[in-house]
């Protein structure tokens, strides 16, 4: 009888030692936010209304429909006057920029977040597994990733990847890196390093689809510290829950409609085309489709679907005026969504097309007009103002969407582990009092509104 029941019983220890390891190497693949530190340049390098103008009477071949045209665009912009710029166009240098200044830049940014990441987090860079570095439109040989690994003299056997050509949505890809790599290495940690170079690609030409990116983007960065341990799960702020990403870049319009390029006269610059919010819609409804199955409740779900069965027959059985399309209620898989600032317009189509309150846009909206469109950085600041707010609860899920070139649209969700408010000081803690302001209003409008009733015939310069 006992060789018998030996005989049983040993394939299903042997099959439930199987199941318990399977389960626990899941264990061992989660991604936890230890840190993350946001850039904030010094004021010498903010980008107020004065300073603008003299930017606009620099740029000689600008004519009065140039100017007309900026003014319009920065007005309606959704950025104020504490936004930052490289230290070139306080110099008078934009038009040529050296290579050193370009690496000035950069490092300015890597030796504030990184040395902050470092000492308030309590981790070495020797303790550094895996470094991901995110520059979308400045490389340089040796790489920015070997110059953070030669500052810090990190190991030698990190794993290291270097990341050009994203776009501002090149920060969810490097998380997605790291999270791949976790499912390899066990009891790792990883550094997330994201920002945009503005020095070489500020735009000095007179093409509008192309100055556009002048009255948006501006100086910043963020840098986020990751790990798997186990046994840090419970100093962790934010655990990952699931990232999806979008890439149209098979579709000519969708490639084309954000581009780096020169214009006729051989200025670089950043092109952004008549496409781009039709390319956004595409992605962004595509990138809905897949992750709402995945953060929404099978109730939700269910519910969706018979909506939207019923809205079909409806419309087969009607010819009146065609009703709008059932909506998924997103509030049932987060509490908070925190969403890239591409610009106001951007801001406003998210929140229309996922049926946000103005409490749900209000980061986003005060993240574009307090540091502007800080590239692939700008979730962080976002983050960091709902963090500053107060409002993030332990259990809450964030949603983050992002877009960038290519053309891509990419989210996850992420769980807060820890609440905020815990006495951590981040970006925002100088002015969050201050926000959000009584008024958005631009005061660019104030200071050069008189070039809209000027007569071209008569118009020489500001």
């Amino acid at each position: 009888m006992e060789p018998l029941v030996l005989l049983f019983a040993l394939p299903l220890l042997y099959l439930l030692v199987k199941i318990w390891k399977h389960f626990d190497a899941k264990r061992d693949q989660q991604c936890y936010i230890l840190d993350y530190q946001c850039f904030k340049p010094t004021d010498d390098r903010m980008l107020g209304t004065e300073l603008c103008g003299d930017l606009m009477r620099r740029t000689k071949n600008l004519g009065l429909e140039e100017f007309k045209f900026l003014l319009k665009a920065v007005v309606n912009s959704g950025i104020g006057e504490q936004t930052y710029g490289p230290r070139v166009v306080f110099s008078g240098k934009e038009r040529r920029p050296s290579l050193l200044d370009s690496i000035s830049e950069v490092e300015e940014f890597f030796q504030d977040s990184l040395q902050k990441l470092f000492d308030k987090s309590g981790v070495s860079p020797s303790q550094i597994d895996i470094l991901v570095v995110n520059i979308s439109m400045f490389s340089t040989s040796p790489s920015l990733a070997s110059r953070i690994i030669n500052r810090y003299k990190m190991r030698e056997d990190i794993k290291v990847f270097n990341l050009a050509g994203m776009g501002c949505s090149a920060s969810l890809i490097s998380l997605d890196i790291v999270r791949q790599m976790f499912k390899s290495y066990k009891n790792s940690h990883a550094i997330v390093v994201t920002s945009e170079s503005l020095t070489p690609n500020w735009y000095s030409g007179n093409d509008r689809s192309m100055i556009l990116s002048n009255c948006l983007f501006r100086s910043g960065g963020a840098a986020i510290l990751l790990t798997n341990k186990r046994g840090l799960r419970n100093k962790a702020m934010f655990k990952l829950k699931c990232l999806v990403r979008t890439h149209h870049g098979a579709q000519d319009e969708s490639y084309g409609c954000c581009f780096q390029k020169e214009d006729d006269q051989g200025n670089l610059g950043f092109h952004l085309g008549k496409t781009l919010p039709r390319a956004a819609t595409r992605a962004f409804t595509d990138n809905l489709r897949e992750i709402s199955t995945k953060i929404l409740p099978i109730t939700e779900i269910f519910r969706l679907a018979l909506l939207t069965i019923l809205h079909k027959i409806s419309l087969a059985g009607s010819s009146k005026l065609r009703r709008p399309k059932p909506a998924a209620n997103f509030w049932a898989g987060a509490e908070h969504f925190c969403l890239h600032t591409g610009g106001k317009a951007v801001i406003d189509g998210v929140g229309k097309s996922l049926g946000l309150t103005e409490y749900d846009l209000e980061p986003a909206r005060m993240t574009l007009h307090r540091f502007g469109n800080t590239s692939a950085s700008s979730l962080w600041y976002v983050l960091g103002y709902m963090e500053a707010k107060k409002r993030l609860k332990k259990g809450d899920r964030v949603l983050m969407i992002s877009f960038g070139a290519g053309f891509k649209c990419n989210s996850c969700v992420w769980e807060v582990v820890a609440e905020s408010g815990g006495g951590r000081c981040n970006v925002w803690e100088d002015c969050i009092n201050g926000y959000p302001p009584l008024s958005l209003a631009n005061p660019f409008i104030q200071r050069f509104g008189w070039i809209q009733n000027q007569d071209p015939a008569t118009f020489t310069s500001l």
